[in-house]
């Protein structure tokens, strides 16, 4: 479908163009978390639009990824320091240095037990965080695949995309994995969401949203916008899924009949990246040129 007005997309300033805002996630606090990942800093951005910048140790840490956690807390990745980084809701920040070096952490997700599972883009390895900070690396069965978005399916299982091995992974948190290569070459997976039935994911190089069941069936819906670079995506309900449009610079939306809608944003060339379900029942999306946009549905 052409690109709608209705509902109308709001734009908030949280930042300057340099810092880069990426992840965004909604926190136990009722406010919306996000990663400054070219500042090294994190925000945190009320409903009302007060907006707090919080610093990090190392203004090279380049945080990515941010989700809330079963503690409470934060959790978010550190993909230059290869760190996985919490911040409590009173802003209280830490890290924790991962065992393997150079290992470019990205995707971050809290797992049906208890902690948290990140993926390691440079090491072709899932890890798991308890909360207490104890790390334990699981090899995956492949070379330069590039583990990006992970996400706790339905069954129990993470779920994870390949970008560069062009896959859909599955890990159990005994570490068992399975490889689901995706019908069309040269995909690009990057985000990876749980509708609660079954896991959609976002095509990024071919223009595509997927999705995937548990038992591994795999459709795919080419964007009416091929160029459009989907980068992340989360479901709102069962079968309505919203993601971003980083090149293009829109809000997708698609339901389970494959139907997609899509929403200009108010600045072009916004840069949408990150993008999430917000304590309003909007979504909102961090635009990395320095807002943050929010859609409501």
């Amino acid at each position: 479908m052409p690109p709608s007005d209705v509902p109308a997309a709001t734009e908030i300033r949280v930042a300057d163009k340099e810092a880069g805002p990426y992840g965004i996630a909604a926190g136990p606090d009722g406010a919306l978390w996000l990663t400054l990942v070219h500042a090294g800093r994190l925000a945190r951005l009320t409903l009302d639009g007060e907006v707090e910048e919080l610093p990090l140790d190392s203004p090279d840490s380049a945080p990515m990824v941010i989700t809330p956690g079963p503690d409470g807390a934060l959790w978010f990745t550190r993909s230059r320091d290869h760190r996985i980084g919490r911040v409590t809701t009173d802003g209280e920040a830490g890290s924790f240095l991962l065992p393997t070096p150079g290992s470019g952490p990205y995707g971050i997700t809290a797992g049906p037990d208890g902690a948290m599972w990140f993926t390691q883009m440079n090491t072709d390895r899932i890890g798991r965080i308890t909360v207490e900070g104890e790390i334990t690396e699981f090899a995956l069965p492949v070379t330069g695949g590039f583990p990006s978005a992970i996400t706790t399916g339905p069954d129990g299982a993470l779920w994870f995309t390949l970008n560069q091995a062009h896959a859909i992974g599955r890990i159990t948190v005994d570490g068992e994995t399975v490889i689901h290569p995706l019908p069309t070459p040269n995909a690009g997976p990057v985000g990876i969401t749980s509708d609660g039935t079954a896991l959609w994911f976002v095509e990024i190089a071919a223009g595509q949203i997927g999705t995937i069941s548990v038992d591994g069936v795999i459709r795919e819906f080419p964007l009416p916008d091929r160029t459009a670079k989907p980068h992340a995506i989360v479901a709102a309900r069962t079968g309505d899924c919203w993601f971003t449009e980083w090149g293009a610079g829109r809000i997708g939306r698609i339901v389970a009949s494959g139907e997609f809608t899509a929403y200009d944003l108010p600045s072009p060339s916004s840069e949408p990246h990150g993008i999430t379900l917000g304590p309003d029942g909007a979504l909102w999306a961090a635009l990395e040129t320095g807002g943050v946009a929010r859609v409501a549905p």
